[in-house]
């Protein structure tokens, strides 16, 4: 594993990362930031002839085809390289293939997976080998997963300890990509239509039905109905490492409903780096007793802020700037409130503790 930045881009230098799903619409952005962090991508995904058009307008890219049904590929994929970003969903289907080429390979194997089960498999069936092989695998490592754990370990400070972490979703709108709606259909499958949520330190699986309250989020958002307990991968990255029995996440109403909504179209850019005009704030909330300490993230474009998060994972565990080795989350992994700030001017980061 390449664990120093090394003079330049190049094999076995800290700086070439394979982007599994590179022409999907993260890895895109992905692929863009692992170039602007002056890393060296190499394009990998099933579909050659999207590959190599990719390619053609990334001068200068190698193009490694491969598919999670064919582990030589995936091999060929890896070989050479000093870590592996996996954008590609469902990743109920590509997560466990690809991090067996990690594995195989040893490298470090960060994803952006926002499906709760797909997270939950990651860290229950690869926690012993990654950890006795010293490679570090970091899932969810994006918007939603990585981000709000991310908030809630730098709202925690020295706490040990807390009764309670809400996730408050702003979002002022949500056009879900293909990979999305793909992703929320698997999801959906595996869990028979039923909803989930996490209470008395457990995962469950229930059938009530969605209620709506007011969320009193920080000026200038201010109060907003959101979607209680909608619940994201935040439900599987802060029990990870956080002792909190109770951990809800809730989505603005607005955002819920175009999710829903068959015919929401997909992101349209409004710029010319892709982004598209949606914005965000994200604001964890950690309660001890009567005590709360707040931490509130705000930005652009769910799917483009996920690249930041992921090339800082990315150079921060190249250059040996993590807790521990194994199945890992984001705000077990790396000094969260570092990170944070670290993502300016992406995201603007604010912490308030009483």
């Amino acid at each position: 594993m390449g664990l120093g930045p090394g003079p330049g881009p190049g094999p076995g230098t800290g700086r070439t990362v394979t982007v599994f799903g590179a022409y999907g619409h993260t890895g895109r952005f992905v692929v863009a930031q692992l170039r602007e962090r002056g890393f060296l991508p190499v394009l990998s995904g099933r579909d050659a002839g999207k590959l190599r058009a990719l390619a053609a307008s990334e001068p200068g890219l190698e193009v490694r085809p491969a598919s999670v049904d064919d582990p030589a590929a995936l091999d060929r994929a890896l070989d050479g390289v000093d870590a592996v970003i996996n954008c590609a969903g469902p990743f109920a289907v590509t997560a466990a293939p690809v991090i067996e080429a990690a594995l195989r390979a040893g490298i470090p194997y960060v994803d952006v997976a926002a499906e709760i089960e797909a997270n939950l498999d990651t860290f229950t069936h690869f926690a012993d080998r990654a950890r006795a092989a010293g490679v570090v695998i970091v899932p969810a490592m994006a918007f939603y997963g990585g981000l709000g754990d991310l908030l809630a370990t730098a709202a925690m400070g020295d706490w040990t300890a807390a009764d309670e972490a809400t996730i408050a979703y702003g979002l002022s709108s949500w056009h879900p990509t293909p990979g999305t709606r793909s992703a929320g259909a698997v999801s959906g499958e595996r869990r028979g239509g039923r909803r989930v949520r996490y209470t008395e330190g457990r995962l469950e699986y229930h059938e009530d039905a969605p209620t709506l309250l007011k969320w009193p989020f920080p000026d200038p958002m201010g109060t907003r109905e959101v979607v209680a307990e909608f619940t994201m991968a935040d439900v599987v990255t802060l029990p990870s490492h956080l002792a909190i029995p109770e951990v809800r996440t809730h989505m603005a109403s607005e955002a819920a409903r175009d999710l829903s909504a068959p015919d929401t179209p997909a992101p349209t850019a409004a710029d010319g780096s892709g982004r598209s005009d949606q914005t965000f704030l994200v604001e964890a909330v950690v309660r001890s007793g009567d005590t709360e300490r707040r931490a509130v993230a705000r930005g652009r474009d769910i799917y483009a802020v996920t690249a930041p998060l992921t090339v800082e994972a990315v150079h921060r565990i190249l250059t040996g700037r993590t807790h521990t080795p194994g199945v890992t989350s984001a705000g077990e992994a790396f000094d969260a409130p570092d990170f944070l700030r670290a993502l300016s001017p992406h995201i603007t980061f604010e912490l308030s503790h009483p």
